[in-house]
């Protein structure tokens, strides 16, 4: 049995894009970054209203379909209540299918603004390791997901003894002195589509080199940013995918040659450098902007907020 909220709570989580792998930190290194999304839920007497602005207006299905729903829905079941009926407004910032997390924040978004509801039905709100847990479940991989939670840059695994898998993840600090470059193309790229170019084996090899790299990103990206052209590179996925994207391939090659460490964003098809500097170089600028990138300075972005309203009028 379920507990129905009443119609006229209202409540809203503001949550970041994130960007996963960072080069050889596959499926297990993110990195939130401050663009975010906002996500208001409403409980109403019946029937479903899905409004979304910015980012996929007019693209996205408006109904029970839609990600946020979902996830508000996974989300009320995890707290043992139900809505008989919801509003749910999207303002997106966050770019879709380019690498940035989109769906991830969706996600988190969607369970985070269930704590907002249940607190004021006197429910007790989804931790954040079951924030963690619930939103990589959609996902399969907590990369994204842990990075929107919790904020900043985290290393996260998946635990497959459990059934169904579980999920975790931990902070990792980051030093000052990285500024954060994504750059952001027109065109889009599914990470479902660049999944299936992975190989179902890796050699020993490029097995062993991708631990060694991810083991010195974890130390690049906390104490040594002086490590970071090192410790971005990767033979596990960044090779295969590549080949799909090569206005975002060039832009990388272009920009490790000088001197910068650039990764693909998560599966692609943006870009991001990870850079001791405060600009880029002028060639790689020049470059992105005649291929249709939006180049800028993010910060590391803040965990996922979520505040609870007051009681809608009637």
């Amino acid at each position: 049995m379920t507990t129905p909220l009443p119609p006229g709570l209202l409540a809203s989580a503001v949550v970041a894009a994130s960007s996963a792998n960072l080069g050889p930190g596959f499926d297990s290194i993110g990195l939130a970054l401050s663009l975010y999304d906002e996500i208001i839920v409403e409980t109403t007497d019946f029937g479903l209203v899905v409004e979304v602005d910015g980012e996929g207006a007019g693209q996205l299905a408006l109904g029970a379909e839609h990600l946020v729903v979902q996830a508000v829905q996974r989300g009320l079941r995890a707290a043992g209540v139900n809505a008989p009926g919801l509003v749910v407004r999207c303002h997106n910032a966050i770019p879709h299918s380019r690498g940035l997390g989109s769906s991830a924040a969706a996600v988190v978004g969607g369970l985070a603004a269930v704590n907002g509801l249940v607190t004021q039905a006197g429910s007790t709100p989804l931790s954040e390791t079951e924030l963690i847990q619930l939103s990589s479940e959609f996902e399969g991989h907590p990369d994204n997901a842990a990075a929107a939670v919790l904020g900043g840059a985290v290393v996260s695994w998946i635990d497959s003894s459990c059934d169904p898998p579980g999920f975790g993840a931990v902070p990792l600090r980051l030093h000052p002195d990285i500024h954060f470059f994504p750059a952001i193309p027109e065109e889009r790229s599914l990470t479902a589509e660049t999944r299936v170019l992975l190989p179902a084996q890796v050699s020993h090899y490029d097995a062993r080199f991708n631990v060694s790299r991810a083991a010195l990103l974890v130390v690049a990206l906390a104490e040594r940013p002086d490590l970071l052209m090192t410790a971005t590179e990767d033979v596990l996925h960044q090779p295969q995918r590549v080949p799909g994207m090569p206005a975002s391939a060039e832009l990388m090659r272009l920009l490790r040659r000088c001197g910068v460490a650039a990764v693909l964003s998560g599966a692609g098809p943006a870009v991001i450098a990870l850079s001791t500097e405060s600009e880029l170089p002028a060639e790689a600028l020049e470059y992105g902007a005649a291929n249709g990138f939006a180049v800028s300075e993010l910060k590391a972005g803040d965990g996922v907020r979520w505040t609870s309203g007051v009681t809608v009028p009637s």
